[in-house]
């Protein structure tokens, strides 16, 4: 007799499991979705947060970018006078050397032709 009301309540405990509390289950369902809309928020927080970093540093880099554009501009310039310079010193050197081997050759001329 004893194992059949044992029987026969596992059998009902196993056909009507509503009779069990509900309110753990309720419990449980309020945790996952507190920490689901957790996640939700953390998630947009890091996206909007990303989102002002990369602006930042797009800003940055743009900046950077026309700054070393200027001085790339301004060194530019610099050696374009300088090297017009320098061609302006070989040109003047070169003429007075040639100068100084025309007058070398006028003096050896007037050296041999005045004997």
């Amino acid at each position: 007799m004893r194992a059949m009301v044992i029987a026969l309540v596992m059998a009902l405990s196993l056909v009507f499991p509503c009779w069990a509390d509900d309110a753990p289950k309720e419990g449980t369902q309020n945790v996952g979705q507190s920490l689901k809309q957790m996640g939700k928020d953390i998630g947009q927080a890091v996206k909007e947060g990303g989102k002002e970093v990369g602006e930042a540093v797009k800003k940055e880099a743009t900046e950077v970018g026309q700054d070393l554009s200027k001085k790339g501009k301004n060194t530019g310039r610099q050696a374009k006078e300088t090297g017009k310079s320098i061609g302006e010193w070989f040109k003047d050197t070169g003429k007075e050397i040639g100068e100084a081997f025309k007058q070398v050759g006028r003096d050896i001329r007037k050296l041999f032709s005045s004997e």
